[in-house]
């Protein structure tokens, strides 16, 4: 039965930094409205958590509030990975656990001895909580009569379209976010998953484009929403900012998918030059096929090197490749195809105007992006999502390195557009789409070969 696709579709998109509710038309691809609230971490209770009663809060006045001054017809969701959540029947049967604790470092060892191999994840072994399946195994561990309670495992999104409609489900684009709880290639879920016993515990796999449900009638009543408000199962953040794409370019292509991280997942590539060292690993896209993926945490990183933004003049990026100014990996300890280096500048970066340091930043993210398509592969074409898509040195220089055309998509939110076409919805076709000029500059080629020589070993 075909369904009717809703106009106004409200997506809740938990990134995570900031939560939102964001409203758009279906028909036009253009965002309505959005409501954003800073995604603040708990550190009360047993471990570091995610505030679930705060999101909730501000996911329900959202709503109220598009539903009120627009009317919002569908719901979709979409939130970061390596989070899940452990049902007690209608409760938590324990906090959803911020994957940047450090705990599951305690059970590493024994961790190491059960996890599947990443010929068959495709899943690196990360850092602290950045396995689910690492977390999922400390839970277990540290709070056995608690997680003997658990009725149900669910990925992050599932929970959320659980909490509006009573409705459980699995969803693989966070099954397969370097979890180690799933086999891409075999579209199931991992050994270790069954080795200790948990299958039973996952609801079953539905598709990310389908519906799970309508509203509870006590969140109808609480949002004024109709009832029979549709909501769909969910996706993970970076998978939703695939779906515009999917069958609309001709593989492969990259995306890059920017925020707190910049993911890079080429479309139609080949995995076989995933380095599980290096933090690339398979993503699985909404129609379930393994996506080589190579990542870094771009927002977070930029957030650390430059204060304060300034938009660096031609004056800036002269001085900075002049006088060598290079900030080098990791200023993100554990991730990313550096992650085993330590950020340093070749220059007191407090000398630098605001100017100047962005323009360095700014390269320097282009250079780890580039160094990131080694990894997952280069597509025909690259697309900007998200905050770096309005980075235009960024894209400037990633054109230059990649030698391959670079378009900056308009919409700052790709995740909360690709969300919102899970009903079905197709984006109108854009016009005038051009590719960003390649940075050209004095002394740019020995930059670059500069910085690759400091960055090798």
């Amino acid at each position: 039965m075909t369904q009717t696709i809703p106009r106004h579709v409200a997506v809740i998109d938990i990134g995570k930094t900031n939560a939102k509710v964001v409203l758009i038309d279906s028909a036009t691809g253009m965002q309505v409205a959005a409501k954003s609230v800073p995604n603040a971490i708990r550190t009360d209770g047993p471990y570091p958590h995610a505030d679930v009663a705060m999101l909730w809060r501000f996911m329900s006045e959202g709503l109220k509030a598009l539903h009120q001054d627009h009317g919002v017809d569908g719901i979709s969701i979409t939130t970061h990975g390596a989070t899940g959540a452990l049902l007690a029947g209608d409760e938590l049967a324990l906090p959803v656990l911020d994957y940047e604790f450090d705990g599951p470092e305690e059970v590493a060892t024994d961790y190491a001895g059960i996890r599947p191999n990443f010929a068959e994840s495709l899943s690196p072994r990360l850092p602290n909580g950045l396995n689910w399946g690492a977390q999922l195994f400390w839970q277990a561990r540290m709070f056995p009569e608690d997680f003997a309670r658990v009725t149900a495992i669910v990925p992050y999104p599932q929970y959320w379209a659980w909490r509006l409609t009573g409705e459980l489900a699995s969803e693989v684009t966070s099954l397969g976010c370097h979890t180690d709880l799933w086999a891409p290639d075999r579209g199931d879920f991992s050994s270790m998953v069954d080795a200790l016993g948990w299958r039973n515990l996952f609801p079953d796999v539905r598709p990310a484009t389908s519906v799970i449900g309508t509203l509870r009638a006590e969140i109808a009543s609480e949002t004024g929403l109709p009832a029979e408000t549709p909501v769909t199962v969910g996706i993970h953040d970076s998978n939703a900012s695939l779906v515009p794409h999917l069958g609309r370019q001709e593989a492969p292509f990259t995306i890059v998918s920017t925020g707190t991280w910049s993911i890079l997942m080429t479309v139609g590539g080949d995995t076989g030059a995933l380095d599980p060292a290096k933090d690339s690993l398979a993503n699985v896209d909404a129609y379930g096929r393994p996506v080589p993926t190579a990542r870094f945490m771009g927002g977070r990183e930029f957030d650390a090197m430059v204060p304060e933004i300034a938009e660096p003049t031609e004056a800036d990026l002269a001085f900075v490749i002049a006088n060598d100014v290079q900030a080098l990996p990791s200023f993100a300890a554990g991730v990313g195809p550096f992650g085993d280096k330590t950020g340093r500048w070749t220059c007191d970066p407090g000398s630098l105007t605001p100017g100047q340091r962005t323009v360095a930043a700014s390269l320097y993210l282009a250079l780890v992006a580039r160094a990131c398509l080694e990894l997952c592969g280069l597509g025909r074409s690259i697309t900007l999502e998200g905050p770096l898509a309005r980075n235009r040195l960024f894209g400037q220089a990633l054109a230059h390195l990649s030698g391959v055309p670079v378009f900056a998509s308009g919409d700052a939110t790709g995740t909360s557009l690709g969300a919102s076409l899970l009903f079905g919805g197709v984006l109108p076709e854009a016009g005038g789409s051009h590719a960003v000029v390649a940075l050209q500059a004095e002394g740019l080629e020995a930059y670059i070969e500069k910085w690759r020589a400091r960055t090798q070993g």
